[in-house]
């Protein structure tokens, strides 16, 4: 008996402290200033003309909360935090009853979050999973409940959630899918909306309606289990078919999604800004968005995919000089589909891995004339491992070529001679010294694009060929200033020279070639269906695998590179190759029409020779075919050249 008076005692005491504590945080909170709850974590996107193209958390339309429809206030409360009204923030009840099951369950799979904490987590929090940011939760959280009420609380917590592609708010979300107000939401509709939030990338009806119909379901049917509908209303409901509208009415250009994530993700990785936005009380983030390329872009895939392909695409403009984004793209339909492939997604990348080992080939002796013969070759490498790599349609000259033949077509064979001739290592050395992070395997096969590699990071990689030498650092945000105007954050300026400028400029010319008809021979240049379309000089490489196509290619002023394949790395068709070469072209020439050629000066360092294109020696007064090509001075072919086999079957008998 004394055991449990003494049990008994102690729980008292516990609860009276509990309760004196609470008092006592409540009671400073209270006293504390305001939160000022409709500027915090609010933010404003400018593009690079300094016009807001988008506003968010902070709602672009705040509406009160007798303007939203009955019908999601109910379901919202029923379904996220059904004792809203009755405690402080927190329910305790639900926390334990959470915790016990997880527990039994061995999993997560049970929250206890209120709506007091998940609009508190909204307004000032980021999004990094750490014990601070849970204190931080709890602090704001009775800071909310202490200066504001229910209703206040509840009608800032729908005017600010994102319900998906970027609608934040009721009032917004209500007119992205229905078309309508918040105050005309029928019962299925509401439903529909309220179970969004918990992950608006997987619950939108229009990604995955079938999904967001059963939760719907869910919605509605814990409502007539707790008898806050009728059967009837719940029997109409479940019959209502709903259509969606899926686009804003005052904007039409929808893929600008992907280059708002890419900023958001962007401005949680800078240091500079505080880890909550309460300091600020709002943000204006000035990025490099050039909305007309970007629209450019959007029209370009649109006028090239088609509607009912399941294809996916993405593609990266870029600001060579500066690693500006200009534009971006991350998916065909950000409705359908928010992934943004361009900065998430890793992918093979053919043979547009070829420039990077050109370049490491002219450093190391090879010159535009450097030859290797076409032909049928099997490579041994470690452990006695063969390789047989095949030129596109089994096409080979059978007799040697130059660099600049090679890169034209494509040749595999020259490329991967060349890749064996320098050592595997010394192409991973070159990517990695371009910035390529991907894992690369010192293999025959690396010279042909079979490892994957980020979209960005590639378009990022031939800014440097671009700009003649400096590595730049792809960003979307060029300067973050608070409400006041104070400047947060602006991008570095800074440029490192990492490539020699004569080789760059030499590189450069010799990816002209893709799409130049003096390289017609045995076999064809991989770009000239589309020499009569360009309208100014560009470098250019394609790439294609069985899974993905890629077009890359630049001037001094833009880089523009361009992906095409499926999410579940189902082969490319036949008939599908052509849409990479679409999107890259329409877009690169959209944002050049107008402007004056951007190409490149010859250095002092460099000497212009007339050779024979194909093979690559110093032309003749019987060579029907004659073309400038570039090269060190010193370097210049002689009037015979040395076949490169020769010396690559010297090398392998040396390293046996």
């Amino acid at each position: 008996m004394r055991i449990v008076r003494k049990i008994v005692k102690w729980i008292g005491l516990f609860l009276l402290l509990f309760i004196l504590g609470n008092m006592a945080v409540y009671t400073y909170a209270k006293i504390t200033p305001k939160l000022q709850i409709k500027s915090a974590n609010s933010f404003m996107l400018f593009d690079n003309n300094n016009t807001v193209f988008f506003q968010g958390s902070g709602s672009q339309e705040w509406i009160s909360l007798d303007e939203i429809s009955d019908n999601l206030i109910l379901a919202t409360i029923e379904t996220e935090d059904k004792h809203f009204y009755y405690h402080k923030g927190f329910d305790f009840a639900r926390i334990i009853k959470a915790g016990i099951t997880n527990v039994l369950s061995r999993s997560k799979s049970q929250g206890a979050s209120t709506i007091s904490q998940q609009y508190a987590k909204n307004l000032f929090l980021d999004f990094d999973k750490t014990w601070k940011r849970k204190w931080d939760e709890m602090w704001y959280t009775i800071e909310l409940e202490s200066d504001y009420s229910k209703d206040e609380i509840l009608e800032g917590y729908l005017n600010t959630i994102n319900y998906g592609h970027g609608m934040y708010g009721v009032e917004n979300a209500s007119k992205f899918y229905f078309n309508k107000s918040a105050r005309d939401l029928t019962l299925a509709e509401a439903a529909m909306l309220v179970r969004i939030p918990k992950s608006p990338s997987h619950y939108s009806p229009l990604v995955d309606e079938a999904k967001a119909t059963e939760r719907q379901h869910y919605v509605l049917e814990n409502l007539l289990k707790k008898k806050k509908i009728t059967q009837e209303e719940y029997d109409k409901a479940i019959k209502e078919k709903l259509v969606y509208v899926g686009e804003k009415a005052t904007e039409n250009l929808t893929t600008v999604m992907y280059y708002q994530d890419a900023v958001m993700k962007e401005l949680q990785s800078l240091k500079e800004i505080p880890s909550t936005f309460l300091e600020t009380g709002g943000l204006k983030i000035y990025t490099n968005l050039d909305l007309k390329e970007q629209q450019t872009l959007e029209n370009a895939i649109k006028e090239t995919i088609p509607k009912d392909s399941s294809i996916e695409t993405a593609t990266v403009v870029m600001d060579p000089n500066t690693g500006k984004v200009l534009a971006l793209v991350g998916g065909k339909d950000y409705n359908k589909s928010p992934y943004n492939r361009a900065t998430e997604s890793m992918r093979q990348v053919g043979s547009t891995m070829k420039p990077y080992l050109y370049y490491v080939a002219l450093e190391n002796g090879f010159t535009a004339s450097s030859t290797f013969t076409s032909e049928k070759t099997t490579f041994t490498f470690a452990q006695n491992k063969t390789y047989s790599p095949q030129n596109y349609n089994e096409t080979y000259g059978n007799k040697p070529i130059s660099m600049a033949t090679a890169i034209a077509y494509s040749e595999n064979i020259y490329a991967v001679k060349t890749h064996t001739f320098l050592g595997y290592d010394t192409l991973i050395n070159m990517a990695k010294r371009l910035g390529i992070t991907a894992d690369l395997q010192e293999v025959p096969s690396l010279a042909l694009g079979t490892s994957e590699i980020n979209i960005l990071q590639m378009a990022a990689g031939y800014a440097t060929f671009a700009n003649e030498g400096y590595k730049v650092s792809p960003h979307f945000i060029e300067r973050i200033e608070d409400k006041e105007g104070n400047v947060l954050y602006e991008a570095p300026k800074e440029k490192e020279l990492i490539l020699n400028k004569n080789l760059t400029f030499i590189l450069n010319n010799l990816l002209t070639a893709t799409y130049d008809a003096d390289y017609i021979d045995y076999n064809y240049p991989t770009a000239i269906s589309i020499a009569p379309k360009l309208t100014h000089k560009y470098a250019l490489k394609s790439g294609t695998t069985n899974t993905d196509t890629w077009y890359i290619g630049y001037n001094h002023d833009v880089v523009t590179a361009t992906w095409c394949g499926y999410d579940d790395n189902q082969e490319v068709l036949l008939s599908e190759y052509k849409y990479a070469q679409t999107i890259w072209l329409k877009t690169i020439e959209g944002y050049m029409q107008g402007k004056e050629d951007a190409w490149y000066e010859k250095p002092d360092g460099v000497s212009a020779v007339l050779v024979e294109p194909i093979s690559g020696r110093l032309a003749t007064e019987s060579d029907t075919k004659k073309k400038m090509m570039y090269f060190l001075k010193g370097t210049e072919p002689l009037a015979t050249e040395t076949v490169f086999d020769e010396l690559l079957m010297q090398k392998e008998e040396t390293s046996e």
